[in-house]
């Protein structure tokens, strides 16, 4: 009992210690234009990089996403068909392609996909 501790707390000593070993070698003292700036090509940035971006290109990418979680949540089911009950596998489905679909059609009420105006 008195090894097993003695080689924790020797373990945490040593891991606490490289830590701040690598943590005090890594800090950055010198401060470069370049690396400051948004691109590290050597070339003056003409705009700004921060430019707002459209919102509907945002909406979009997020209703991309709600689709791409979605089909990852239904992949599975295609494995498990012969190991659970068909009724049970087919209402799980279902209802998750209902989410999707209400989803969908809440967005397409709300005109997020509605591109140009």
């Amino acid at each position: 009992m008195v090894i097993a501790t003695f080689l924790t707390l020797l373990i945490l000593l040593i891991s606490c210690a490289v830590m701040i070993i690598s943590s005090i070698l890594a800090k950055k003292t010198i401060s470069d234009r370049e690396k400051n700036s948004p691109f590290e090509c050597g070339f003056d940035p003409k705009g700004s990089a921060r430019l707002p971006f459209s919102l509907r290109f945002f909406l979009i990418a997020v209703i991309f996403l709600i689709f791409d979680v979605e089909i990852t949540l239904l992949l599975p089911l295609a494995s498990i068909i012969n190991l659970s009950n068909i009724s049970t596998w087919m209402f799980t489905g279902a209802f998750f392609i209902l989410i999707l679909l209400l989803g969908l059609y809440h967005e397409w009420n709300q005109g997020a996909l509605d591109w140009a105006n």
